[in-house]
């Protein structure tokens, strides 16, 4: 269990956060790269999921990440939001922040592209 939680649901915008653990840090205390590259493809794929029909899902088809700030802090928050919805394809952006007390530092942001999928797509 990573233990992501969902904070907001709305449609096309979703906000998640993870109290932090040990297992989530890499040297120095700093929270581990693909612990943030996880928390934005969620977060983006479930803004993305929220605007499909009911026999529909997504999957990532490009996540692009970008660290700005290295992250040290007791959680982290993410912000995603549908910017272009399209048949096929939705494209998303993420804000990821790092909590240390009452102040918010953002650590990265990322691109995604999430592909629209039926049962019968994942059957070929």
């Amino acid at each position: 269990d990573v233990g992501f939680k969902f904070d907001k649901i709305e449609a096309g915008y979703v906000e998640t956060y993870l109290d932090l653990a040990q297992k989530h840090l890499q040297q120095m205390g700093f929270v581990h790269g693909g612990v943030t590259a996880t928390m934005a493809d969620i977060t983006t794929g479930f803004a993305a999921f929220t605007l499909v029909n009911k026999n529909q899902s997504v999957v990532t088809v490009d996540l692009k990440i970008n660290y700005i700030n290295p992250g040290k802090g007791t959680q982290l928050k993410a912000k995603g939001h549908v910017y272009k919805a399209g048949s096929k394809l939705f494209f998303c952006k993420t804000e990821i922040f790092i909590v240390n007390g009452l102040e918010e530092t953002q650590i990265a942001f990322a691109d995604s592209i999430m592909a629209v999928v039926t049962k019968e797509d994942m059957k070929k």
